[in-house]
């Protein structure tokens, strides 16, 4: 009875994150509810420990991963094995290693949750049917994929306008839940800094406060 108590409630909290991500869905797009059925169907529902790696360097990234509740990032490694952050996606967002989904070849990114979290995984091949079965969904992701563009190029103009205390400012403002479960070494390599001097940023924005 207990296994079947413990499966229940999995399978309860499953078809609520569906939900959840179907009312963000429908912010965008109108769907009948034989089309809404089938989106939810298409879903896997995920639930990992912080430091879950999900994506691996070199592979094929088969997936697009919705964040329930959590947080992930997506980094690569350099020649000399350091780690360069290159994206954050929390509570609401989407992520995957779009090069490698899109093209279906090997990819660079290690995606990896920064804390436990819940996903719901989208597969590259029901995507692809959804579109075919549903064509409003292809506005739905080109919407979604412009926002990340936008997102994207907004930071690399931030890179070059802005002061790195007014990026970390800026940092703060936007991931407030990142600045408490990532470690510092990973804030600094997003705003492409060195720990060390994103730790001295900090301690003259308290020194400011007090």
């Amino acid at each position: 009875m207990a296994k079947l108590t413990r499966r229940s409630a999995t399978e309860n909290a499953a078809n609520a994150d569906a939900l959840l991500l179907l009312s963000h869905v429908q912010k965008i797009i109108s769907l009948s509810a034989d089309e809404a059925t089938l989106f939810t169907s298409c879903l896997e529902s995920k639930v990992v420990k912080k430091r879950t790696v999900l994506t691996r360097e070199g592979e094929v990234c088969r997936s697009s991963l919705f964040v329930v509740d959590g947080a992930l990032k997506s980094y690569l490694y350099d020649g000399q094995k350091d780690e360069h952050v290159v994206s954050f996606a929390l509570s609401g967002w989407w992520i995957a290693d779009m090069q490698s989904l899109i093209y279906q070849k090997p990819g660079k990114l290690l995606i990896e949750s920064i804390a436990d979290s819940r996903l719901l995984s989208l597969s590259k091949e029901k995507q692809e049917m959804l579109y075919k079965e549903i064509p409003q969904f292809e506005r739905f992701f080109r919407i979604i994929t412009e926002k990340a563009l936008v997102a994207s190029q907004q930071r690399i103009i931030n890179n070059l306008t802005l002061t790195a205390e007014d990026r970390y400012l800026h940092f703060m403002e936007k991931y407030p839940f990142v600045l408490e479960c990532a470690p510092l070494h990973n804030i600094a390599s997003y705003l492409g800094m060195t720990p060390e001097f994103l730790s001295k940023i900090r301690r003259r924005i308290t020194s400011r406060a007090t």
